[in-house]
C-alpha cells in the first residue's frame, strides 16, 4: 500500500470507512476514542487507517469531537398513523418534558417507508445527532441494527424481543392485559374475545400472551375463534370485529390491544346492535384520550406513556454522557387497570 488513498492524494475518511466496511459516523468515533464502539469495529477501523496512511484533520477531528447537542426521536411509521394514535404524541411529550431543562434540541423524524429509511440513515451516519430514541419497531425492521453499526447511542421503546440487545424502557404489556381480562371474567364474562395489535410488535405479542395466561389460569380453554388480528388502527379493530362476530356471535366482552381498535370495535358492536356494556363488555389499552371520550368511557389498561418518555430521554442523556452504568439496559414500568362504563 502507498499510503494513498483511491482520491490519489490524502486518503480521506470515506475512504477509511469503505475499507473497513462501517459508516463514516463510526471512524469518527473510533478516532476520537469514543467508547460506544464495539472492539471488533474498533479494531477493523484501526486496520482501515493503517493500511491507508490515514491522518485526521485536526480541525475536523476537533469539530468531530464536539458534541452537537440534539437528539433524534425516530418514529418508524406512516404519517396517517403518528397523527391517528394519540401514544405517538404522548411519548413527544414525556421526551420534551426531561430535554426542556436541558440545552438539547430534540429532532423528530418519520421513517415509514423505505425512502425514508434510506434517508434517515444517511442523515445519521453524517454524526448529525448525539443520541437516538426509537419508537414502536417492528420485527426485522432494520433500524435498530444500523444505529448500532453506526455506534450512536439508542434507546429503544417497547422491545423487539425478550432478548433485546440494546438499552429500553417498556411497560408490562403482559401483566396489564392478564389484568385486564380478569377484570372481565371477574364481572362474569366467559366468551372472551381479543383483538391484538400487529404481531410483528413485541409488544403486542406480549398483550396476546397476557390474554391467554388470564384465560388459563381460570381454567378457560383458548378458542383460537376468539381472537382476531388487529393492527392499532381504527379500521383494523372494526375488521377484526366484524370477524369475531361472524365467528363467534354469542362472546360477551372484548379485550382490544389497543383503545384507538377498541374505537373501531365499538362501532361494529353498535352496527350489530350489541348494548355495550349490557350485551358485550369492552375493555382497551392505553387509557388515551379516546378512552375517556367514547360512550361509554372505556375501561383501558392505563399505559405511563408520558412517563416512559421522560424515562427515554434520561437513559439516552446518561448514555451520552458516559455517565457508569449508561442507564438500565431494561426498564419496564408497570400499568393499571382503570374501569369505566365500558365493563
Amino acid at each position: 500500500m502507498n499510503g494513498h488513498g483511491r482520491s490519489g492524494g490524502r486518503p480521506t475518511l470515506e475512504e477509511v470507512a469503505a475499507r473497513a466496511g462501517v459508516g463514516r459516523g463510526t471512524v469518527s468515533r473510533v478516532i476520537n476514542g469514543s467508547s460506544k464502539v464495539s472492539e471488533h469495529t474498533r479494531a477493523a477501523v484501526e486496520a482501515a487507517v493503517a493500511e491507508l496512511g490515514y491522518v485526521p484533520n485536526r480541525a475536523a477531528r476537533a469539530l468531530a469531537a464536539n458534541r452537537t447537542d440534539a437528539v433524534a426521536l425516530v418514529i418508524p411509521e406512516p404519517e396517517a398513523r403518528f397523527f391517528a394514535e394519540p401514544y405517538f404524541s404522548d411519548v413527544v411529550r414525556g421526551v420534551g418534558a426531561a430535554l426542556a431543562e436541558t440545552d438539547v434540541q430534540l429532532v423528530l423524524t418519520l421513517a415509514g417507508s423505505d425512502r425514508e429509511r434510506r434517508r434517515l440513515a444517511q442523515y445519521l451516519s453524517g454524526d448529525r445527532v448525539d443520541g437516538v430514541l426509537l419508537v414502536s419497531v417492528h420485527a426485522g425492521d432494520p433500524l435498530p441494527d444500523l444505529l448500532a453499526e453506526l455506534g450512536i447511542p439508542t434507546v429503544i421503546s417497547g422491545r423487539r424481543s425478550a432478548a433485546e440487545t440494546l438499552p429500553s424502557v417498556d411497560s408490562d404489556n403482559l401483566a396489564g392485559a392478564a389484568e385486564a381480562v380478569r377484570h372481565l371474567l371477574d364481572r362474569g364474562r366467559r366468551a372472551i374475545a381479543t383483538i391484538t395489535g400487529p404481531l410483528d410488535v413485541y409488544g403486542a405479542q406480549c398483550r396476546l400472551d397476557g390474554y391467554r395466561q388470564a384465560l388459563a389460569a381460570a381454567g378457560h380453554p383458548e378458542d383460537e375463534l376468539l381472537i382476531a388480528v388487529g393492527d392499532f388502527t381504527e379500521d383494523g379493530g372494526r375488521r377484526a370485529m366484524r370477524e369475531l362476530l361472524e365467528r363467534r356471535p354469542a362472546l360477551d366482552a372484548v379485550f382490544a390491544a389497543s383503545d384507538v381498535m377498541a374505537a373501531g370495535a365499538r362501532w361494529e358492536l353498535r352496527a350489530a346492535g350489541r348494548r355495550i356494556p349490557q350485551d358485550v363488555a369492552l375493555v382497551g389499552f392505553d387509557d388515551s384520550v379516546v378512552a375517556r371520550h367514547m360512550d361509554p368511557p372505556l375501561t383501558s389498561v392505563r399505559q405511563p406513556i408520558e412517563e416512559m418518555g421522560r424515562t427515554m430521554a434520561r437513559v439516552l442523556l446518561e448514555r451520552i454522557s458516559g455517565e457508569p452504568g449508561g442507564g438500565a439496559p431494561a426498564v419496564v414500568l408497570p400499568n393499571r387497570l382503570v374501569v369505566r362504563e365500558s365493563s
